[in-house]
């Protein structure tokens, strides 16, 4: 039968795994706010037909920005999971839906980062992380 990593090992693949798709969400957050700006990201949800689409945009552009920075330091990770692959699932409907390579304009590449993000969610950011500092912080110690 085989386990799933524990100990040190298990923390460290999760740190990999929190700073590469931290890292990549920041990177997608970062286009959107600072290359492209704000304003064409608003136009350009407009343009795919996306409802409410200012709020929408302003809503991604946090998450992928905020979010990322969460996952990259282990902090909330849960709730950045679950606002990440949302956002992830939302480009794969309005976006990507018409594919499945990202070469191709598919959903692969938002699969695999909502994917990721629902894992972290679910595991946790292990020892390597603020989530563990905060809980470290909280659980009394025994006199």
């Amino acid at each position: 039968m085989t386990r799933a990593l524990t100990g040190t090992a298990r923390d460290v693949v999760l740190l990999l795994g929190r700073l590469v798709l931290g890292l990549v969400l920041l990177a997608h957050g970062w286009q959107k706010v600072v290359a492209d700006g704000p304003g064409a990201t608003i136009e350009g949800f407009s343009g795919m037909g996306i409802r409410a689409a200012p709020a929408a945009a302003v809503f991604t552009m946090l998450v992928e920005i905020v979010g990322g920075l969460m996952l990259v330091v282990g902090a909330f990770t849960a709730v950045a999971g679950v606002l990440a692959a949302l956002v992830m699932v939302g480009a794969g409907l309005f976006v990507h839906a018409d594919a499945f390579f990202a070469a191709d304009g598919g959903w692969e590449l938002v699969g695999v980062i909502a994917a990721g993000a629902l894992i972290l969610a679910a595991a946790g950011a292990g020892r390597f992380s603020v989530d563990h500092l905060l809980a470290a912080r909280r659980t009394p110690v025994a006199v």
